[in-house]
């Protein structure tokens, strides 16, 4: 089920860069050297969270992208080498297992609603461990309009 919300997001993470076609591979290991550094973090931590830049076009090949987890509270000391961010937008978003139909789904949904995609506002997934052992994903698109 695919919903519009307004939704703040908090987090601490590590940024990274790359070509759009590796962020697969890349984004994963990216997230386990930021967990691998968790414990510096101080203060309450909530699920595994990760920000994409959107793709513009076929000329935009590389792009930025962070991860990291949630915050229940501000944080003030930011451990060196990652970064906080405060996001605040109007989102269109829904959660399952299958990312890629999850974003399909998204998308669809943003056109057919009339909104339009914010191209300067991260994408958002959280992640949230199942008690079956599984992972269930929410997407977030930062939309504005209608």
């Amino acid at each position: 089920m695919v919903a519009k919300m307004k939704k703040t997001f908090r987090f601490i993470g590590l940024k990274g860069e790359g070509a759009f076609r590796d962020f697969s591979t890349e984004v994963p290991k990216h997230a386990q050297e930021f967990l691998r550094r968790l414990h510096e973090v101080k203060g309450e931590t909530g699920p595994e969270i990760a920000l994409y830049e959107p793709k513009r076009d076929q000329e935009h090949v590389n792009g930025i992208y962070y991860v990291g987890v949630t915050l229940d509270e501000p944080l003030t000391n930011v451990p060196e080498g990652m970064s906080y961010m405060e996001l605040n937008e109007d989102y269109a978003t829904t959660k399952g297992k299958d990312i890629e139909n999850l974003h399909r789904d998204l998308n669809k949904w943003v056109h057919d609603q009339g909104y339009q995609l914010r191209a300067e506002s991260y994408i958002v997934e959280t992640y949230h461990h199942l008690e079956d052992g599984g992972e269930e994903v929410a997407v977030y698109l930062p939309i504005e309009g209608a």
